[in-house]
Order: C-alpha cells, then structure tokens, then sequence
C-alpha cells in the first residue's frame, strides 16, 4: 500500500459561522467600539470638537449680530471682529494650556485666584466698575473693550480648588469633613458674594455647579453633600425671592404669551424663532428674530438663531459636539490617577456642561433666563478666554496619559520616517546615534 493510497486524515470541520445579516452589523459594531477606545479618542474630541463649537459661534456671531450693530451705528462686522480676535487670543492661550505641565498648571493656580479676587473687588469701585443690563460686572479696558473678571473667577476656582483637594487627598486629609470644606467653602463663598454683589446670579448658579462637582469628585459624603445643596438652595430662593426681576424670569418658564409688561418676550420670541426653523432652517443669514424682535440675539439667544436659520440638523449637530465635548472630559476625569487632573478635569467638565444646560434651557423655555452665554459659542470675550484655556487643560490631560504618549510617539516617529528623517542606510544598522555597525549576513553566526 501506498502513500498515495492511503487515506487523507479527515481535516477538522469548519466553525458554524452566524447568519450574514448579522455578521455585517456587529462587525461595525465591533470596530466602531475598538476605535471609540482608542488612547486618543479623548484628545481628538475635546480638540476636534471644541474648535467646531467655536468656528460654528463665529458664523452664528456673524450672522446673528449685523443687524444688531447697525442699530447701534456701527458697522455691521464690528462684533464678529471683536469675537474673531477675541477667538484668536484663545486660541493662543489653548496652546499654551494645552503644552503646560500639571506643576506647572498647579503653579498657576494661586496666582490666578488672587488676581481674579482683586480685579472682581475692582468692579464694585466707583468709576472703575460698568453697569450692562443691571449688572455691575464689567470693567472698561479703554475704547470698546470691556472685561468681566467672574468669568475669570470660574478658571481661577477649577485650578485652586482642585489643587487644594489634590495636595488634601496626598495627606489623607479628605475623610475628616474639615478638611472638606475648609477653606474650599469659604473661598467659593467669597467668590459667589463679589459676583452677587454686582447682581450677575447666572455666573453665581456656574460658580455653585463648580462647587458641587469639585465635592462630588472629592467623595464627599451624602450628609455633607445634601446639606451643603439644601443651603445653597435657601440662599438661591431668598435672593430670587427679593428681587422682582428674578421672580419675573421664574414666571417666564414655559412661556404662553408675553405676560404683563411683556416680562416673557424674550423667551416667548427665543421660542418663536426655534419653531420658525424647522428641519434645516431658514438659510444662514435669512433669521427674521434677529431684526429687533429678540433681544440679545448674538449672546444669550443665540441657539435661538442657530435653530430659526439652521433648523433642527443645525441645533442637534450644536447639542452633539456638546455631548462629545462632555464625554470625553468625563473621561479624561476617569482615567488618571493624578488626583489633580482629575478634580481639575471634573471641574472643567462640569464648568462647561452646566453652563450649556442653563443656557440652552433657557432658550428652550425649560428654565428661567440666567443671562449666562453659550460657552465656546456666544458672542463675548471675557467668557471665551477663560473657556479656551480651560479646553487648553483638557487638552493637555489628555495627551498626558500614559496610552495617549505613546500613541503620539509612534505617530510621530511613523510621520517621520515617512518624511525620510528615519530612513536607514543599506548594509548598516544604527546601534547608537553617533556609531553604526555593518549588518552581518543572515546566515552568519
């Protein structure tokens, strides 16, 4: 007998594949979740999305201000120039942000909360101070250049306090309550009474979410927790409870009609221009809102005009970069082991989305008008410098994950070699960056 006639060893049979209508699916599936997971994912969407948010406020600014300007005889671009060099001074300062080290951010800390005290303690000096709209919050840098140091004094409280914590939770100090609060609360107090003392209550409502998410992420006990939000619920109804205007914007929730002295035309034409929007909107330029009938259409309505000329697709692609943009802070938040970086991460997360929620539920008639901007998207200076430096953390935290370094090592080091600078000589193999040795033939030993 033989080889030949011998018989084959019966080969094994094959794995029973799945029906190929569901093959497809959870294949996508499978590589839509491993590049979700990826090192840089975080890094690329707070980068990537941020810079949409704000190219998109740009436009909307453009649009949305002209007729505004004009009202006010001024050239139909001078908003739009101010927020475009506004934009580019961010984006300076989210470069630098984004290259600083953590030391480095932490050093910063201190001197950015004292320089933010003294010039909100400036804005109640008489002469020195401006009042807009019934707040005292401004301060006139000469010509048409104004600043508002509260939204200054958002950074400053994200940076000090998640120092403070961090430098607490290295000495086990963060399981006794004291240490907790103290001087956390005092100083986040300190912040919210010069801010109410000009009567800005929407930057006080941010300050306060701040607070609660810098505690959250401390682990601060539900007892604790509780009573600190039941405090700041009482001292947040008694001062809305004495002020008429404030009450007058609580009534304005779910608004009907414009009420009496038309207290709810702004929020009753916010949703006018929504509806007026449809699917994909007007046309960009083509609002009818933004000619005198809603107030303030290029700061705080501007969702408003986005939805009348960009429709719904325009509004849900805004609440999407949004939720991409809080995905992936909460995930830099959850990563790192560095304490700091996680309650300075937490603290930007939260900064950014409760100020997005309050303003966007405004608009929506969800709640009542703060008067606080879209951050990253609104018309405003004073609110996008800060915003953008606080993108600049994200950023840098992002790339200092350990996966993240490596991931952009090796990218860079496959960019180069691409470009030549890693293209080896034939026959030598580089050993050291000033020797090379000759190969030796594959067969020698």
């Amino acid at each position: 007998m033989t080889a030949r006639s011998a018989k084959a060893a019966p080969r094994p049979a094959p794995a029973p594949r799945g029906p190929r209508s569901g093959g497809g699916p959870l294949r996508l599936y499978a590589r839509a979740k491993r590049a979700w997971d990826r090192p840089l994912m975080a890094y690329y969407l707070i980068l990537g999305g941020s810079l949409l948010i704000t190219l998109l406020g740009l436009v909307m600014v453009y649009s949305a201000s002209q007729i505004q300007a004009l009202r006010y005889g001024l050239a139909p671009s001078f908003f739009f120039r101010k927020q475009l060099l506004a934009a580019v001074i961010g984006g300076v300062l989210l470069v630098v942000a984004g290259r600083l080290s953590v030391r480095l951010h932490r050093m910063l800390a201190y001197p950015l909360l004292a320089v933010s005290v003294f010039f909100m303690c400036l804005v109640q000096v008489p002469g020195i101070g401006v009042e807009i709209n019934g707040n005292q919050n401004w301060i006139n840098l000469g010509g048409p250049f104004q600043l508002q140091p509260s939204e200054f004094g958002k950074l400053a409280l994200v940076m000090w306090g998640a120092d403070l914590l961090a430098r607490k939770q290295d000495k086990k100090l963060l399981g006794q309550w004291k240490h907790l609060l103290v001087p956390l609360i005092p100083v986040a107090f300190l912040l919210l009474g010069l801010i109410m003392l000009g009567g800005d209550m929407g930057t006080a409502i941010i300050l306060t979410a701040i607070l609660f998410g810098l505690l959250w992420l401390a682990g601060a006990p539900t007892r604790l927790f509780a009573g600190v939000l039941a405090a700041a619920t009482v001292i947040g109804v008694l001062l809305i409870k004495t002020s008429a205007n404030r009450m007058s914007r609580l009534g304005c929730v779910l608004p009907t009609d414009t009420g009496p002295g038309d207290a709810c035309w702004q929020a009753l034409h916010g949703i006018y221009a929504l509806a007026s929007g449809g699917l994909f909107g007007s046309g960009l330029g083509a609002s009818v809102e933004k000619w005198g009938e809603l107030p303030e259409p290029h700061t705080d309505f501007i969702f408003a005009i986005t939805g009348e000329e960009l429709g719904l697709a325009g509004t849900l692609s805004v609440l999407a970069l949004f939720a991409a943009l809080g995905y992936a802070g909460i995930r830099v938040a959850g990563r790192t082991e560095d304490p700091f970086v996680r309650y300075a991460a937490g603290g930007v997360t939260t900064w950014i989305m409760a100020q997005a929620v309050v303003n966007i539920g405004a608009v929506l008639g969800l709640l009542p008008i703060a008067g606080v901007p879209l951050p990253l998207f609104s018309y405003g200076g004073s609110a996008l410098l800060p915003t953008m430096f606080a993108i600049g953390l994200l950023i840098a935290f992002a790339r200092d994950e350990p996966a993240a370094r490596a991931a952009l090592a090796m990218r860079q080091s496959v960019f180069g070699r691409k470009l030549g600078f890693g293209r080896k000589r034939a026959g030598v193999r580089r050993k050291t960056m000033r020797r090379r040795v000759k190969k030796r033939p594959s067969g020698e030993r």
